[in-house]
């Protein structure tokens, strides 16, 4: 939910602009926090979400949502992969991909997927520090340099 709410936040600069406008009262940024994600989301979430905008601090939510999925995790022992794709993925690519991330990887993964119009084919998962790169650009770019 949290990182829903982030991705929405970044791709929408109308609601960035409202939720971080400090002409705009606290309580009226929290109700409109409350109209989006109110009955969609748990209570922490919209709770959570509504503290930091009510707070003044809406410009670092996307970081604090990152930070509080890692933190989660961690706790839990799982890793987070953000996955960078061209095209939305589908529920069971979700899950091949994350028991994929989970072999390599060793650790339970929970998936961040991000569509983003830049990756031309394939996918881009990034799990820690690690990164690994499927896309169709980066194997041009490898066939390229062995021509």
């Amino acid at each position: 939910e949290l990182f829903r709410f982030a991705r929405s936040y970044e791709s929408s600069e109308a609601l960035r602009s409202a939720l971080t406008d400090e002409m705009i009262p606290a309580a009226k940024r929290q109700a409109i926090i409350e109209d989006l994600i109110g009955g969609k989301a748990t209570a922490t979430t919209t709770q959570l979400v509504s503290m930091v905008v009510g707070s003044g601090r809406g410009r670092d939510l996307p970081a604090i949502i990152d930070q509080l999925v890692l933190r989660a995790s961690s706790a839990k022992n799982l890793e987070v992969a953000e996955v960078r794709s061209a095209v939305a993925l589908s529920a069971d690519q979700q899950t091949r991909l994350a028991a994929a991330l989970a072999n390599a990887t060793g650790k339970q993964v929970n998936l961040k997927v991000v569509v983003d119009p830049s990756v031309l084919g394939g996918i881009v998962a990034t799990v820690g520090d690690t990164v690994i790169d499927g896309s169709v650009r980066t194997r041009l770019d490898q066939l390229k340099a062995r021509l």
